[in-house]
């Protein structure tokens, strides 16, 4: 049965498509901005950044390497991937910062487990049902109102006991103008169902999205995330997922295509917030990473170490942090992976303390309840 609230949350969704990335955010008191990218399928932090001087990496990758014949240098070690152009040009205003050989404590192979743990940041998978982005929102002081999600469904991360919803621009047709005006009549009696109505109303104001038809493009995505952002009444804080890492096969043209989509979603999204970018903070995670291997469908499998990005107006880019732990044989992680030598725990842990001025030990002890990492410093200026 259908009642008055499913119908809104349904008239919500009519306002929701299915895309590539989902986005979601939620609005914080301050002017900081923080925007969630998450790589899902286990992003090849080995292709991202390519550690062209270690010897192991060009014997493993050897018929990989014409690949980054002219890529840019991002150090003495390291070679962006070609696809990157927008991520090696804010490298070099020195608004990038890479993270490599960084990984979660999950040290499993399933996409599942190790997504949960990511978004969770629990323990164990499936111990906790709230995400820890959602906690970080309640070490916001000042929160005016409910976190709004840009997504089919509310992303793990961002579920808990801080509010948040969801919204995206649609294909199906546009409710009549007859009915948006009756619509604050019939919800006139229920303050909840009024106040979800006002939002709603509000939220696709800010989005201005009558030019998208759903977040599929990636330029699109990243435009709309800044318009969220840089709204002075809009988000303070948005989720977005980039689907499609896994790349058990031909995994050159696979990543060749979602590097792009990336790059170009920062270009948009760089272009669009303007100099709200100044105090915006963006952080590219992914599950885990892949092995150093070439399998035999030109794809490489499940690993561990991966990378990370920081991108912002106020990151301490134009370098690349990394105790690199090499990749002969008896360097490996299982004999396979590259080795984590960075928590991702504390890696986000860092990040959003310094970006949003907190003390950093009560943000690791909040959104990672359980460990004992120490929270990254020197990050953000």
């Amino acid at each position: 049965m259908i009642d008055r609230r499913t119908m809104l949350a349904g008239s919500a969704a009519l306002a929701a498509a299915s895309l590539g990335p989902r986005m979601a955010f939620a609005r914080t008191a301050g002017e900081k901005r923080l925007l969630v990218l998450v790589m899902r399928g286990a992003t090849d932090g080995l292709a991202l950044a390519a550690p062209l001087a270690d010897p192991a990496f060009r014997a493993a990758r050897a018929k990989w390497l014409d690949t980054y014949a002219d890529a840019p240098k991002l150090d003495g070690t390291f070679a962006l991937h070609p696809a990157l152009a927008e991520t090696g040009r804010l490298y070099g205003e020195g608004d990038a910062l890479l993270v490599h050989a960084v990984a979660t404590s999950y040290r499993e192979r399933s996409h599942f487990d190790a997504q949960n743990l990511l978004e969770t940041g629990g323990m164990r998978p499936f111990e906790r049902r709230d995400g820890f982005l959602n906690r970080f929102l309640g070490l916001l002081e000042g929160s005016e109102s409910p976190a709004i999600a840009l997504a089919s469904a509310l992303p793990l991360a961002l579920r808990g006991s801080n509010p948040a919803s969801t919204y995206a621009p649609t294909t199906l047709p546009k409710a009549s103008d007859a009915l948006l005006d009756r619509l604050p009549d019939l919800y006139a009696g229920d303050p909840q169902l009024a106040g979800l109505w006002q939002q709603a109303r509000q939220t696709e104001a800010i989005a201005d999205a009558s030019d998208m038809d759903s977040l599929g493009r990636a330029r699109d995505a990243g435009t709309l995330a800044a318009r969220m952002l840089a709204d002075p009444q809009g988000a303070r804080v948005v989720m977005m997922d980039l689907a499609g890492w896994d790349s058990h096969a031909n995994q050159l043209g696979m990543l060749q295509r979602r590097f792009t989509q990336f790059d170009g979603l920062m270009a948009a999204f760089r272009a669009g917030i303007g100099p709200v970018w100044e105090d915006t903070l963006v952080l590219v995670v992914t599950e885990f990473g892949r092995t150093v291997a070439i399998n035999g469908t030109n794809g490489t499998d499940h690993g561990t170490g991966s990378a990370a990005l920081l991108l912002g107006g106020l990151v301490k880019g134009g370098r690349v942090l990394a105790d690199w732990p090499g990749l002969a044989s008896g360097q490996l992680y299982e004999g396979r992976d590259l080795k984590p030598t960075m928590s991702l725990e504390a890696l986000n842990s860092g990040a959003l303390a310094s970006h949003f001025e907190l003390d950093a030990e009560k943000v690791m002890r909040a959104l990672y309840p359980g460990r004992t990492d120490r929270p990254v410093e020197g990050l953000i200026a």
